[in-house]
């Protein structure tokens, strides 16, 4: 329960974004066309988040898929919904900006 928890608020184990990059991670920013085009990890794809659904099959199963937004709350309900449509190995990215640093 209490990892449960831990999870839930991000504080479990350390995601090493480096190296889901170095297994071809494909990150999908799922922020608006505008929000996108005003800035973006290089390499991301952008599927907004109310498209999300109907895109699915742009999206490899068989490769880690990282989700980002402009602060984490969108890419949190991403993850949940490619969890719930097959998706294997999905990380919440948080924000654009911290994700970039992280993998730069």
């Amino acid at each position: 329960m209490i990892q449960l928890i831990k999870n839930l608020f991000g504080l479990g184990p350390k995601t090493d974004y480096k190296e889901l990059i170095s297994k071809g991670a494909q990150i999908i920013d799922v922020r608006t066309k505008e929000e996108y085009r005003g800035g973006n990890i290089k390499g991301s794809v952008n599927i907004p988040l109310q498209n999300l659904s109907g895109n699915l099959s742009k999206i490899k199963k068989d490769k880690p898929v990282i989700t980002c937004c402009a602060s984490g709350m969108r890419s949190a309900s991403a993850k949940s919904i490619l969890k719930s449509n097959g998706f294997t190995e999905v990380y919440n990215g948080g924000g654009w900006m911290s994700l970039r640093n992280k993998i730069s």
